[in-house]
């Protein structure tokens, strides 16, 4: 089977290109490793503005210089690619944003898992992460903070070398049967990724979130190299034997049950008005821009 993927972000890459390349390249490949699938070629569409100015010559360049890095790091060449320059209005670049496109192969397309969640009673599990809470930097270029405050800043980074083992234990979980559903974890935080797998699986989720900090780091921060898994509780010895084994972090999230998304003392929302909100957002905020708030 094969599994495709475009991805990128802008904001990451305006703030710091070379991580933001690495970050792009990243999560191409995690979300093709998300499926089961190895990743094994890239191709890019590099979106800057106009390259004769310096501050954007120096975007393009450390950019490409990131994606080449992850490239390596991760073993996936990119194969191909161009590029759109000189985009900009009214003498204002847009930010730099190289778009990934990935491809994955898998041998047995039977042994393929999707981001839904897919049984009442599985455990779910964030992958690569061994703390929820972390701190301020996890709103590097985040979409909470461009949607609740209006702001683009901080510094995105990424431990390229953790990526690529977090990604492996993630390939082989699936292929060993273990786990039924992977999503990675990226715009939006860990509250989006989570409703996003309640929508698609139409299961509801229950967490009790262990450990203190702040709530909205926990819920809408974007710390890389972190995939949402879900698993019967019987593979627990199995799955923990392989991330021992490969030094991957892990976090008991909850479980799936009913029809609601609850987290214990932070939020309670039913699986349908996540999915009403998700699948009408586009017609809700041109119906507002419009005047009509029916």
């Amino acid at each position: 089977g094969l599994a495709l993927t475009t991805d990128g972000n802008g904001r990451y890459c305006y703030l710091d290109p070379y991580m933001g390349g690495m970050i792009a390249v990243s999560e191409a490949c995690r979300n093709i490793s998300c499926t089961g699938a190895r990743p094994i070629a890239l191709t890019n569409c590099l979106n800057f503005g106009n390259p004769e100015k310096l501050d954007i010559y120096y975007q393009l360049e450390e950019c490409i210089k990131g994606m080449a890095a992850a490239s390596i790091a991760l073993d996936v060449p990119i194969i191909s690619g161009n590029v759109s320059l000189y985009n900009e209005s009214q003498g204002t670049s847009i930010y730099p944003t190289p778009i990934i496109g990935g491809l994955g192969l898998i041998d047995d397309v039977s042994k393929n898992v999707s981001i839904g969640f897919r049984e009442s009673g599985d455990e779910v599990i964030l992958l690569g992460c061994n703390d929820l809470y972390g701190d301020s930097s996890w709103f590097s270029g985040s979409e909470y903070m461009a949607l609740v405050n209006s702001v683009t800043a901080g510094k995105p980074h990424i431990d390229i070398g953790y990526e690529a083992l977090v990604q492996k234990a993630c390939r082989m979980l699936i292929l060993d049967g273990i786990v039924k559903s992977a999503h990675d974890c990226s715009e939006g935080g860990l509250a989006v990724t989570i409703a996003e797998s309640c929508i698609e699986g139409q299961l509801g989720f229950h967490g009790q979130f262990p450990g203190k900090g702040r709530w909205d780091v926990a819920l809408f921060g974007e710390h890389q190299s972190r995939i949402v898994i879900s698993l019967a509780s019987h593979h627990k010895k199995l799955f923990t034997e392989i991330c021992n084994k490969l030094e991957v972090y892990w976090i008991r999230l909850g479980v799936v049950e009913g029809d609601r998304l609850n987290i214990d003392g932070l939020m309670d929302i039913s699986v349908e008005d996540l999915r009403y909100t998700w699948h009408n957002a586009l017609d809700r905020m041109v119906n507002v821009s419009q005047g009509n708030f029916a």
